[in-house]
Formats: C-alpha cells, structure tokens, sequence
C-alpha cells in the first residue's frame, strides 16, 4: 500500500499557494484558476490521492475534473517524495542537487555538477537528458554511469511515464529566443515581480525576475539562471532558463544564453539546439 508524505489537504494547500504565487508573479488568469480548481478538486476528495494512484495511476488522477497531465504528475510527486518542484522554484527555494540525490548512484558532488551543467531540476528532465545523451556530458558521468542512472530513473517514474504525443514536444527555437527576448527587455525595464531565492543569496534579497507569459498555446515560466556555475563565471544575468509545456501537459526547459565563440559567437542561443539556431540565424544566407 502506497503511503503519501503529503496529506490531501497539504497537497490541496500547495496547489492553492501555487496558485497564489503564479497570480503575484502575472501569470494567465486561466492558469491561476487552474490550480485553485484544480486545488478544490483534491481537497473535495472521498480518498486519498494515493489510494487513486495506487488503483489507476496517473490517468485516475486526470479523470478527476480540473485534473491535466500537468497537475496529475505534480500531485504523484508530492504524493512519492512530499516535495514539488515547481512550487520550490516559484517560490524561489529550488534546491534541485538535494532531489537528485534520491536518484540511486547520485551522491552530492554528482548532483550539484548535474544541475550546474545541465541546468535541469526535476526527475523528468533529468530522465530526458540520459535518454538524449546529455547526461554524458556532465563531469564525471560516462556512459556506463549513464545507463545506470538511466535504469534507476525509469524504475522511480515508471507511474509518473505516461507518454502523450507531445511528451517530447518543443517550441521552434524562435520562439524561444523571443520569450527570451522578452524576459531580459521586462528584466532590465524592472517591469517583473522578483523573487528571492535562497540559493547563493545570503542576505534574502529579491534579485530574481520570473515571468510567465503565453505564446502560440504554450505556457512559459522564464528566470535567469541562479546555478552556481552561472555565479562563478559572472552570467547570472545572461543565462535565461525557460520552462515551457502546453495547459495541461508536461513541462520541460531549455537554457538560452550567449554565445562566446564559433559561426554563433555573441548571438543568443538554445543551448542543446545549436544546429536549429544555425539555421534560424542564417536561413538566409
């Protein structure tokens, strides 16, 4: 028998918070209303979010109403690990190495060069980047490591693995250079709420623009990069990390930032999409 970290009205109290905090930060009111529904439907529960899961997986969740993929698999991770990423970033307490450590075979120096290399902080997104070949890029992770990781990951999500057809979906890269575009004008006008992220900000200020906006029916949260490389190397005000899906489907990220050689050199690119911005910027050519 499944046992939740979380009881039905925590997880119902999170949704709402999201929901709250999404509002502040100029989120879509649809969005906004959404999770509050979405929040009433599991505090209106006649059993726990666990019993359905354990029953039915994620598809009982989304026959509840005002339940998506999206919210279906933010409520099977609080039910799992009683955290949700996604409200530690919104509310600017997104500590992604400690999860990754839940993932066997990840101690804590290989989470933090995960995340600082990938700039990824959820499971999924990690479970992606062993599949596609990135997680082989980070220090220290070959391909044996990989596939390890690789093989641990799909056994903790194998529940939360339910596949549409555009689990794997992604925006054109020109239109995330424009949500790029568009973070760093609003960013640099002081025309975005700001949050303070606990991360490498000792005295609490409220440094971190977030945006939401969207765009040709996806939804985007844009934020620049508070890793720690990002720090080191002075970028904290260029990397943009933008996490996008469509309502109701899965979320994903991509990292924009600008690039410091080759044919791309002081243009913004996608990180991971390389070749695509190449023939973005020189379609013409």
């Amino acid at each position: 028998m499944m046992q939740s970290l979380l009881s039905r009205d925590q997880i119902a109290d999170r949704l709402l918070e999201a929901a709250e905090l999404l509002e502040g930060q100029g989120a879509d009111r649809f969005r906004v209303r959404a999770y509050r529904m979405a929040a009433e439907t599991v505090r209106a529960l006649g059993e726990p979010p666990e019993d359905i899961l354990e029953r039915a997986g994620l598809d009982g969740l989304i026959a509840l109403p005002n339940i998506g993929l999206r919210l279906a698999r933010a409520i099977d991770e609080m039910v799992a690990t009683g955290r949700w990423a996604q409200l530690e970033r919104l509310r600017g307490e997104s500590e992604p190495e400690n999860l990754f450590q839940a993932v066997p075979g990840v101690g804590p120096e290989t989470a933090r060069a995960i995340h600082d290399t990938l700039n990824i902080d959820t499971l999924e997104a990690l479970e992606i980047a062993a599949h596609d070949g990135r997680l082989e890029t980070v220090p220290g992770i070959g391909p044996r490591r990989a596939a390890a990781i690789r093989a641990a990951l799909g056994a903790m999500l194998a529940r939360r693995r339910r596949r549409g057809d555009d689990d794997h979906e992604e925006p054109a890269v020109g239109l995330l250079l424009e949500v790029d575009a568009l973070y760093r004008q609003r960013a640099q006008a002081g025309s975005l709420q700001r949050i303070a992220p606990r991360r490498f900000n000792p005295s609490g200020e409220a440094w971190l623009p977030v945006m939401h906006v969207d765009r040709d029916g996806w939804s985007f949260t844009a934020l620049f990069s508070n890793t720690a490389l990002a720090h080191d190397l002075g970028r904290t005000d260029d990397w943009v990390v933008i996490y996008f899906g469509h309502p109701g489907g899965p979320e994903h990220q991509r990292t924009v930032v600008t690039e410091t050689r080759g044919p791309l050199e002081g243009r913004r690119i996608v990180r991971g999409r390389e070749t695509e911005c190449k023939r973005h910027y020189f379609a013409d050519a």
